[in-house]
């Protein structure tokens, strides 16, 4: 379904990405062999929000792959704090990664403003985890999202592209630890189309924005269950009323 994709000049300029992918990708492969579908609906070119599910925390390398294999490079979303430190600030800087606030709510919208306008205008893509973290739904569906992906697209005008990985959990469990073998895991990625988020555009309201957050949510779930050849539940996790907390470890 549409991998093999004419490289884009993001891909083939020199960057930062270059020696990075030199590693990643190599060390990936050994875990992992990586089927992609879908990959039509990710833009060639222009900036995008990217949406995937979280239940692995190793599943970012396996989107970070896939969307490289696609002619994009994959940028995250990365605490702000994390740019201040030696070395590693640096490299994020220099790979384009977006710093997120972790400050007060004016602060934080102000933050989510000026990185809308700077990836229009730089035509890049961000890869944003909706959960903002793994999610706790006990059969590793999506749990509840955050509104940080869709107030991101909504303030730039951004295509949101919802996709779901499977297979994850058998390299790295919830919370577990790396299995080296066997090799060449089969994983699954699914990209959807772009969601037409324009109804919630025009009022940017914590409820609006709530719902809008829905929507992704419901569409990553659909897609997993396309993986999963299982119909997602039909009410999404929700941390606070099994007495969880929604960041940290998962504790049993």
């Amino acid at each position: 379904m549409g991998t093999r994709r004419r490289a884009s000049a993001e891909k083939t300029r020199p960057s930062a990405f270059w020696p990075a992918a030199a590693v990643v990708i190599p060390g990936v492969g050994w875990f992992a062999k990586i089927e992609i579908e879908g990959g039509e609906h990710l833009p060639e070119s222009g900036a995008y929000v990217l949406a995937p599910n979280h239940y692995s925390e190793f599943d970012p390398l396996i989107t970070a792959v896939a969307t490289w294999r696609l002619g994009r490079a994959p940028r995250f979303m990365a605490k702000e704090s994390l740019f201040r430190v030696p070395v590693l600030g640096a490299l994020l800087r220099a790979t384009g990664m977006i710093p997120v606030a972790r400050a007060s709510t004016a602060a934080a919208a102000k933050q989510t403003i000026t990185q809308a306008k700077e990836l229009v205008e730089s035509g890049r893509g961000v890869i944003v985890y909706p959960e903002g973290s793994l999610t706790r739904d006990p059969d590793m569906w999506p749990m509840r999202g955050k509104t940080g992906a869709v107030r991101l697209a909504l303030v730039g005008g951004l295509p949101v592209i919802p996709v779901a990985t499977w297979g994850v959990q058998e390299i790295m469990p919830r919370y577990g630890r790396l299995r080296f073998f066997p090799p060449r895991r089969r994983v699954r990625v699914l990209f959807g189309p772009a969601l037409d988020l324009e109804e919630y555009r025009a009022a940017r309201t914590a409820t609006n924005l709530v719902a809008a957050t829905d929507v992704v949510m419901a569409d990553i779930s659909r897609l997993l269950g396309i993986l999963r050849g299982q119909n997602p539940p039909a009410e999404r996790w929700d941390p606070s009323v099994h007495g969880q907390k929604e960041t940290g470890r998962l504790e049993s």
